[in-house]
């Protein structure tokens, strides 16, 4: 069967002006164009666009996405199968924040006691399902399942004074970071301040600290955009790699 744009744009939900702009940039090409420049759209490219639109609930890239969908050996089947275990897991995540936010409600109806640790439960859970989404395969490619395995279960017993003083001190590294900037000195003692800080806000998370793991994070820091993205968008442009270059400096001494 063969699709007109619009009937395509009724068929998925997605509008015509978004299929054309998948259409120049490459992502999800027309079977055919007529000599009136109608675009025609068959099964295959309706097949493409299913997953596409998988991807970009995903929360991945239009550019990550053709870089996948366009490999030589992608495998629909295959695709869909990781999919579906992406999904449950984002299901299990929303369905623990429900029954957070349901039991909240039931407390306040019923004044039924809640301990702080149900309360935060639902967002621990998505603090490691994000940092799982976005970073999770190169750590786990670097440091092993078993070390990322152990981090996120000591998230998991955080108490809420132990998650509150994680993310103040996390305030603190950015402003110390900034004001460290300004001195254009990653060997200085407020830039060491700045590494020691980042130290004490890993130990949160990491069940044993060592200078090489320190050191071997600061280098995936500039090695990857997304970790750069991090300190730069936070603090300023360039603070990864004062982070990094004082990280270094630190865990060398």
């Amino acid at each position: 069967m063969e699709y007109t744009i619009q009937e395509l744009a009724n068929l998925s939900g997605v509008s015509t002006r978004t299929l054309r702009y998948y259409d120049e940039i490459g992502l999800l090409k027309p079977a055919r164009t007529n000599e009136a420049g109608y675009r025609f759209y068959e099964q295959e490219e309706v097949d493409l666009l299913q997953q596409i639109l998988i991807y970009r609930a995903l929360d991945i890239k239009l550019a990550t996405i053709q870089q996948i969908i366009q490999a030589p050996d992608f495998q629909q089947k295959e695709a869909l199968v990781s999919h579906r275990v992406e999904l449950l897991k984002r299901k299990q995540q929303l369905d623990l924040l429900l029954q957070t936010v349901e039991q909240t409600i039931q407390s306040l109806e019923e004044e039924i006691p809640m301990t702080n640790e149900e309360k935060f439960k639902g967002f621990k859970e998505k603090l490691i399902e994000d940092n799982e989404q976005q970073y999770g395969e190169e750590i786990r490619s670097k440091y092993g399942s078993e070390t990322v395995d152990a981090s996120n279960a000591q998230l998991r017993k955080m108490t809420k004074e132990q998650y509150e003083a994680m993310q103040q001190l996390e305030q603190q590294l950015f402003a110390r970071l900034e004001e460290a900037m300004q001195m254009d000195d990653t060997s200085s003692e407020i830039a060491m301040e700045v590494a020691e800080l980042h130290k004490r806000w890993l130990c949160f998370n990491w069940s044993k600290y060592s200078k090489e793991t320190h050191a071997g994070l600061a280098q995936m820091y500039i090695a990857d955009e997304r970790f750069t993205a991090y300190y730069d968008e936070r603090v300023a442009p360039g603070a990864t790699q004062f982070l990094h270059d004082a990280i270094l400096t630190y865990t060398r001494n």
